[in-house]
Formats: C-alpha cells, sequence, structure tokens
C-alpha cells in the first residue's frame, strides 16, 4: 500500500511523501503491533485521508463509501480496489500527457523514413504529383453542379446545404481536400496510387466501403419514408428496426445486391405494415406496398437516381468535414441524410483523422507539388505558403 501510495506522487509533493513515510513506517507499524497498541481505524482514517487527497474527482464517491466499512478486511479490500483504480487514472494521465510527443515523434519518423527512400528513389513522388494534379482540374475545369445534384468537386462548401455564390480562388487546401475525396473513388484496377498514402490504403478502402453501405442505408431510409412521413419516422425506435435489417444484409449486397435488396424490401414492407397495424392506422395499399418494394429493390442499380443523389450529398458532407470539421458540418446535413446523422458522424471523423495524419506527415511535399500546380496570382492572398 505504501509503494502504491508513493508511486502516485508528483517529484514536487515532498510534504504528503514525509506523511505516507511517517503514517506507513513498517518498523514502527511492527513495533506497536508486537505491544498491543496498533489502533487500526486510526490508521485507516489516515490513510483514507491521504488517498482523498491523491484520488481524481471521480473517486471521491468510492473514497466517502469506504469511510463507512467498519470490518478491517473489509476495509483493507476497499482500499486496495480505490489505489487500483487510482493507478489506472495515472496511467491513463500520462498516457495523454504523452500522446502529443509520441505523435509528432511518430510524424517526424514516418517523414524521415519516407525522405531516406525519396533520396534512392527521387521518381517516388511521381504518383503522388499526378493524384494532386488530377484534383486541382477537378476543381478549375469541372462545371457547376445543378443544385439537386451537388458535385463534391465544385462546391465550395460554406456549409453543407448552399453552394457559394462565386467561384472561390483555387487554394492548396482545397486541392488537398479534393484530392482525399478522390481516393474514395480510386478504381482498384488503377496502380498510380499516391506513394504517400501507401500505407493508409487499407484505410482508405474500409472507409469507402463504408461510404458504400452508408449510400445504401440512407437511400433505404429514404425510400421508405416516403411512404409514411413522421408517422412512423418521427419513432427512433423505429427507425432503429429498419437500420437493422438493411445493415444485417451489407455484405450481401456487395455481391449479390438484387438478392439482398429483394430481402430488405420484403421485410421493410413487412415492418411497416406491422408498426402502421399496431398503431391503429391504416396499412399501406396494395398498389403502394408494391410501390414501396419495387423503388427499394431498384436501390440495387448503382444507376439509381436516389442512390446517386444520396452519394453525392454523403461526398459533399464529407468535404464540408474537410474544409468545416464534422461538428460545424453536422449543423446543416443535405436533405436525405439526417436519418444516418450518428453513422454520417463516425465516418466523417475517421476520414478527417486519416487526412489529418497524413497531412501533418507530408505537408511539406504537398506544398512543394501545389507550388507548381496554383500559380501565385490565382492563389488567395491569404493562403499560406505551405499547408
Amino acid at each position: 500500500m505504501k509503494e502504491i501510495l508513493l508511486s502516485l506522487l508528483s517529484p514536487r509533493q515532498n510534504r504528503l511523501r514525509s506523511e505516507i513515510e511517517e503514517a506507513l513506517d513498517m518498523d514502527l507499524l511492527g513495533r506497536e503491533a508486537e505491544r498491543g497498541d496498533l489502533h487500526v481505524p486510526h490508521l485507516s482514517k489516515r490513510v483514507l485521508n491521504m488517498v482523498t487527497l491523491l484520488c481524481a474527482p471521480v473517486r471521491d464517491e468510492a473514497v466517502q463509501k469506504l469511510e463507512n466499512v467498519a470490518d478491517p478486511v473489509c476495509l483493507l479490500r476497499g482500499i486496495f480496489h480505490v489505489l487500483g483504480l487510482m493507478k489506472m487514472d495515472m496511467v491513463n494521465y500520462t498516457i495523454q500527457s504523452l500522446q502529443p510527443h509520441l505523435q509528432e515523434h511518430s510524424i517526424q519518423h514516418e517523414r524521415a523514413k519516407f525522405q531516406e527512400l525519396l533520396n534512392k528513389q527521387p521518381s517516388l513522388l511521381d504518383h503522388t504529383t499526378k493524384w494532386l494534379t488530377r484534383a486541382a482540374a477537378d476543381l478549375t475545369t469541372l462545371p457547376p453542379a445543378s443544385p439537386d445534384a451537388p458535385d463534391s468537386s465544385s462546391v465550395a462548401c460554406p456549409s453543407p446545404n448552399e453552394a457559394a455564390d462565386r467561384p472561390e480562388p483555387v487554394s492548396p487546401a482545397m486541392v488537398l481536400s479534393q484530392g482525399f475525396l478522390n481516393l474514395l473513388l480510386w478504381d482498384p484496377e488503377n496502380e498510380e496510387f499516391p506513394e504517400t498514402l501507401l500505407r493508409d490504403r487499407a484505410r482508405l478502402q474500409e472507409l469507402e466501403s463504408q461510404l458504400r453501405q452508408l449510400t445504401v442505408l440512407a437511400a433505404v431510409l429514404l425510400v421508405a419514408s416516403s411512404f409514411s412521413g413522421s408517422i412512423l419516422f418521427g419513432s427512433p425506435q423505429f427507425v432503429d428496426k429498419l437500420k437493422r435489417i438493411a445493415k444485417a444484409h451489407m455484405e450481401e449486397f456487395h455481391s449479390r445486391p438484387e438478392e439482398a435488396m429483394l430481402t430488405v424490401s420484403e421485410q421493410v414492407s413487412q415492418e411497416m405494415h406491422q408498426s402502421l397495424k399496431s398503431m391503429g392506422l391504416a396499412a399501406l395499399s396494395s398498389d403502394n406496398t408494391a410501390s414501396l418494394i419495387g423503388q427499394l429493390r431498384s436501390i440495387a442499380k448503382e444507376e439509381n437516381c436516389v442512390r446517386s443523389v444520396i452519394d453525392q450529398r454523403i461526398h459533399l458532407f464529407l468535404k464540408c468535414c474537410l474544409v468545416l470539421g464534422v461538428q460545424r458540418s453536422l449543423l446543416d446535413l443535405p436533405g436525405g441524410l439526417t436519418l444516418i446523422e450518428a453513422e454520417l458522424a463516425e465516418l466523417g471523423q475517421k476520414f478527417v483523422n486519416l487526412q489529418n495524419h497524413n497531412q501533418q506527415v507530408f505537408g511539406p511535399y504537398y506544398t512543394e507539388i501545389l507550388k507548381t500546380l496554383i500559380p501565385p496570382s490565382q492563389a488567395p492572398e491569404a493562403e499560406g505558403a505551405s499547408l
């Protein structure tokens, strides 16, 4: 117990260190025990007072409960339990304190290793240059998208639901954001993957898979909601049921989309029928049921209009996450995405974290490449010299 308490002290807590040494002097306590003078309740009180001084506020309630424990064995067991929790608190605090330093070390180490490879192979940034060149071209040559189907490469993203009144000058940050969005549409047969992102390729593929699944999920919910509106979809429990139905068939959708959507359409229709019936409302007519099933089944087709619009809006949301951050982007979600807000927040945060770390490591290389792609006269005056 003494060693645990001492391990929780900072180097400057000399006074408390002395108190612990005095209160838990093993030689003195041993002599008192031999003489029968050891006062366990008093000793326990002193230990509890020291624990109170050292523990985090979240542990105060546990310490207060120990003050009412009379049995010495139970009291000691409780003290050791709290001390164990305090050790974990200290470990977590230490890790959090060191995390920025460890992250910076990781960034510098990863960049140094890449520089070593670049010194041996000067063409190592060729694919990265092509990737950023394509992103810059997407921003400067593609026509504006229509309001109903916004294209993520042509929206300045002042907010997720509104385009800018006039095009903003192309900046290095905009080009890099567009480049990362293009990675989510990467052709698997294209072997010219950016060298700076090879280590992140598996994670990007996983994000791409999640994006496809969310596109289908949002399309299913949007089609289904058009047949009942807020009557059913005002209930979070009902929405969760439909989400579980759709998510349960996502793996099958990847290999057999028609079969998967047939099952989903039938189960969604049945769930809506039962929910309306349980609420004492009229069920969908046979014509509406057939239309619902037909529209849901058509989601299996890549060219499905609902699926296409949802896909474009999710890409727009992700672009806004890179520009504005996830939380601000969630405040004004594009239509059709509100029912998958939680899932979008998770996807957006993963995407932003990946981009941020990659940019911290390879930002100097991106800056040099982008200088050749964006003429100084075209770049915004307020834009910094580096990313």
